[in-house]
C-alpha cells in the first residue's frame, strides 16, 4: 500500500468522523422537545443546574438580561392550563406559548430557546401579566389596567394542537412570507397586502380583538373586523426588528418577533411582541400574541442582530428662542 493511498484513506476517515460529529450535534424534533421540557421543568424547580445550559447561556425577560436563578427562575411555580410547544430543527430552536403560574397569579408567555451542540444557549421570555403597563404607560390609580390580559379567554380559544398532514403543509418560505405580509400590511396601513383568510382571528395577551362589528364602508353591509382590517389609522409607523426564529412546518405555525414603532410626535408606547401565526394553505388563519410595552428608554429587543434599541428614538425638535 503506497503512502499516498494511506494518506487518502486517512483523509477519508477524518472527513467521515467530522461528518458523524456534526450529525451527533444536530438537534431534531425529539431533541428540541426534550431540551425545551428540561428547561421548563428546571424553571419550575427553580434550579438552573437541572437544564443543559451552555456555559455562556443568556436569558432575557421582556428584553432585560437576567442572571441565572433570578426572575422567572424564582417566580414561576408551574405551567398553566394552556401549553403549546413548537419545534424547528432547521434553526435548532424551540418555543413554548401559553400560560405559566406564578404562585396565585398567572402570566401569558412566549419562551424561545436555542439549542447548539445539545446545550441551551439562549432563552428569551416575552411576558404579559395582569396590571402591566399598556399603551399609555403604567396603570393609573382607580383606572382599568393599561394592557390586555385574559388567560381564561386564551384557554377557551387556544391555538390548534395538531400535526398538519404532509400533503397539506406549506413550505417554510411560504409560511414566513405570509407572516411578513402581515407586518407589511400594518406598516403600509393596507390590509389588502396581507396573505390571510377572511375572518382571520387575532388574540392579544389572551384578549380577542377581532370579530367585532365595524361601520360599513360606502353604504355596504355591516362588516366584522378580522386580522387584516382597521389598519388605515393604526398608530404604527414601522414594524421593526422582525425575526422569525421558529417555523414549525408540522404544526403549521410561525413565531414572529418584532417591535411596533409609533408615529412621530406621539406619546404612545411601543409594543415589543411575539406573535404566533397559524398558517393554512399559505395564508394566515389566526394570530396569538404575548406582548409588553417597554418604557421609551428601554432597549428592545436586545437580541442579535438588534442588540440595542431599534430603531433609535427620533431627536427632540429644536426649541425656538
Amino acid at each position: 500500500m503506497t503512502s499516498q493511498f494511506v494518506r487518502y484513506l486517512t483523509c477519508v476517515g477524518v472527513l467521515a468522523g467530522t461528518a458523524n460529529a456534526f450529525a451527533a450535534n444536530e438537534c431534531d424534533r425529539a431533541c428540541l422537545k426534550n431540551a425545551l421540557d428540561q428547561y421548563l421543568n428546571a424553571i419550575v424547580k427553580h434550579d438552573p443546574s437541572a437544564a443543559p445550559l451552555f456555559v455562556g447561556f443568556r436569558q432575557t425577560e421582556n428584553a432585560v438580561v437576567v442572571r441565572n436563578g433570578t426572575g422567572t427562575w424564582q417566580s414561576v411555580t408551574g405551567l398553566g392550563k394552556l401549553q403549546r410547544r413548537y419545534l424547528d430543527p432547521v434553526s435548532e430552536q424551540a418555543a413554548y406559548f401559553g400560560i405559566v403560574e406564578e404562585g396565585a397569579a398567572s402570566a401569558i408567555v412566549t419562551v424561545r430557546v436555542r439549542v447548539q451542540q445539545r446545550k441551551i444557549t439562549e432563552a428569551e421570555w416575552l411576558i404579559a401579566r395582569k396590571g402591566d403597563p399598556g399603551l399609555n404607560g403604567p396603570q393609573a390609580p382607580g383606572q382599568p389596567a393599561g394592557n390586555f390580559f385574559d388567560p381564561d379567554n386564551l384557554a377557551a380559544n387556544p391555538p390548534p394542537d395538531k400535526t398538519v398532514p404532509k400533503d397539506a403543509r406549506s413550505s417554510r418560505e411560504a409560511m414566513v412570507a405570509a407572516t411578513n405580509s402581515y407586518f407589511d400590511g400594518i406598516t403600509t396601513h393596507d390590509g389588502s397586502i396581507i396573505m390571510a383568510h377572511p375572518g382571520c382571528m387575532r388574540v392579544e395577551n389572551g384578549n380577542t380583538v377581532t370579530g367585532r362589528a365595524r361601520a360599513p364602508s360606502k353604504g355596504g353591509p355591516p362588516e366584522v373586523s378580522d386580522c387584516a382590517s382597521g389598519l388605515a389609522n393604526i398608530n404604527v409607523q414601522l414594524v421593526a426588528a422582525r425575526r422569525y426564529p421558529v417555523v414549525d412546518e408540522e404544526a403549521g405555525v410561525v413565531l414572529g418577533l418584532a417591535v411596533f414603532v409609533r408615529k412621530p410626535g406621539t406619546a404612545t408606547r411601543r409594543n415589543a411582541f411575539s406573535e404566533w401565526f397559524v398558517i393554512e394553505n399559505n395564508k394566515i388563519r389566526s394570530i396569538y400574541s404575548a406582548m409588553f410595552y417597554p418604557a421609551p428608554e428601554q432597549p428592545v429587543p436586545n437580541w442579535p442582530p438588534y442588540e440595542g434599541n431599534w430603531p433609535l428614538p427620533a431627536p427632540a425638535p429644536a426649541q425656538s428662542k
